[in-house]
């Protein structure tokens, strides 16, 4: 019986720890992760799963050579990050973000888009 009790006990306060560990993920992308699109974008907008610090989360854009193109004006409110873009030429294209969630979980990641020729 103490076991029995002791598991309800277990499994209850897990259930309580697990919403503060969690991580800001990215939910979506616009362009889409991994996407081809025919029309240049005018920005890089990422949608996360929790709220993010904006004073620790970045958001940049590089073409395939490296090179930053991004406006370097990226804006974090909220669960959403982005970033204006000038006309791109057609290619591929890499976004790297790096969100700080205000719970003080740190993920990052990277993928790419093409614009279409």
């Amino acid at each position: 019986m103490k076991r029995l009790i002791f598991a309800a006990c277990a499994a209850h306060a897990l259930s309580w720890a697990s919403p503060a560990a969690a991580h800001a993920f990215l939910d979506h992308a616009s362009p889409p992760v991994g996407s081809t699109v025919r029309d240049p974008p005018p920005e890089v907008k990422l949608k996360f799963t929790q709220e993010l610090e904006p004073a620790f989360s970045t958001l940049t854009v590089q073409d395939a050579s490296g090179k930053r193109i991004d406006k370097g004006d990226a804006r974090i409110a909220a669960d959403t990050m982005q970033v204006s873009l000038p006309l791109l030429s057609p290619g591929r294209y890499k976004v790297t973000w790096r969100a700080l969630s205000v719970d003080t979980h740190v993920t990052e990641g990277d993928f790419t888009f093409e614009v279409a020729r």
